[in-house]
């Protein structure tokens, strides 16, 4: 059993959760039944939910770091890899914070209240190493805060989250990426809550970020809700399977100290343009010496299913590595996610090394099932 819990916990034992450790958190892998008594559950029916109606996920076990004062976003422009500059307030940004070597020590989402104002959300088991690398650099006068423990994030996700919001008063005209702040209609006891138009499922949703000890009754407000157009509960197998059809990266799998954000796929969030940032030099001379591997998505042609660590053979020779590899099931088969020699492109067959028995695969361009996050 791990040592730190959610606020929501006790929700999900007495559910009859399966629990496991995420960065040191207890939280949900999957449920015995859905939100309605009596309706399947587990991790297929659960990631079904989510693509077809609507599904709802605990994640509170992420990161919340707060950097507040004077010249706060300039000096996290000076940090992390994407700009700042480029969004306005209210909206929140995609971001990765690295080493000098360029390697990846997380991958986060900022909130823009302010250039005086912003809120991070980075990975559970990373937070604590943002924070030193923020907290380290930080000049005179700005707040580097670690507020894991001060707030919830829960995520609703699918087609039909947009009619659970309406259903709670709640208003929905603001763009992907965008955020809002303040009270919810007629549940002002909730306190302040940020509700923001992101997620990781690759479906229209919503993440809501309320205080700590106010997001065990937003859940229960939220699960009534979503039990009513025969959503579910979901855990995080089922967002782990529903990020891999999106071709979204994971920390630790395509991201990490030895894969840097444009191996990885992720250069649109490294703005090379930008005079300053930590690793800056090291990856432009990556990209300048031309990239010796990269990520690439595979589907099977065959009942294998791809998972994290097996090698990617071409004729016979090793020339990468799946780091993740799931069944899809959207598409009722083997998908994953390799890193391997640039020269490898779309159409090309390959084959998976499977504890000793070949399976083929094919490079196919990610991601694997349309996304609808706008």
């Amino acid at each position: 059993m791990s040592e730190l819990k959610s606020p929501l916990y006790d929700w999900h034992f007495r559910a009859g959760a399966k629990l496991a450790d995420f960065g040191g958190w207890d939280m949900p892998i999957e449920y015995p039944q859905g939100t309605l008594a009596g309706a399947p559950g587990g991790v297929i029916a659960e990631h079904t939910a989510v693509r077809e109606r609507v599904g709802l996920f605990d994640v509170s076990h992420l990161g919340k770091i707060e950097v507040t004062g004077p010249g706060s976003l300039e000096y996290l422009n000076s940090v992390l890899t994407n700009d700042l500059n480029r969004i306005d307030d209210g909206s929140a940004q995609y971001n990765l914070i690295c080493d000098v070597k360029g390697g990846v020590i997380d991958d986060l989402i900022v909130y823009r209240r302010s250039v005086d104002d912003l809120f991070l959300i980075p990975n559970a088991s990373n937070c604590a190493a943002v924070l030193a690398v923020l907290q380290v650099g930080a000049p005179a006068g700005i707040c580097i805060v670690g507020a894991h423990h001060n707030y919830g994030v829960l995520a609703l996700q699918g087609p039909l989250a947009k009619s659970v919001m309406s259903a709670l008063g709640i208003t929905i005209d603001f763009d992907y990426m965008a955020f809002t702040e303040g009270l919810i209609p007629g549940h002002e006891e909730l306190g302040s809550v940020i509700i923001c138009r992101t997620g990781y499922t690759g479906e229209y949703g919503f993440e809501f970020v309320p205080p700590w000890d106010k997001t065990l009754p937003l859940w229960e407000l939220l699960v009534s809700e979503v039990a009513k157009v025969d959503g579910r509960v979901c855990g995080l197998g089922s967002r782990d399977t529903l990020r891999t059809e999106m071709g979204y990266p994971l920390h630790g799998h395509e991201l990490s100290l030895d894969i840097s954000g444009i191996e990885a796929g992720a250069a649109w969030a490294v703005v090379l343009a930008k005079p300053e940032f930590i690793g800056r030099q090291a990856l432009l001379a990556l990209k300048e010496a031309g990239l010796k591997r990269t990520l690439r998505a595979i589907r099977s042609l065959d009942r294998g299913i791809p998972r994290g660590e097996m090698s990617v053979l071409r004729d016979g020779v090793e020339v990468g590595v799946v780091t993740s590899g799931t069944f899809s099931p959207t598409l009722k088969m083997g998908i994953g996610l390799i890193l391997v020699d640039p020269s490898i492109k779309v159409g090309e067959k390959l084959q998976l090394d499977i504890r000793g028995r070949i399976s083929d695969v094919e490079v196919v361009k990610a991601p694997f099932v349309e996304s609808h996050v706008r």
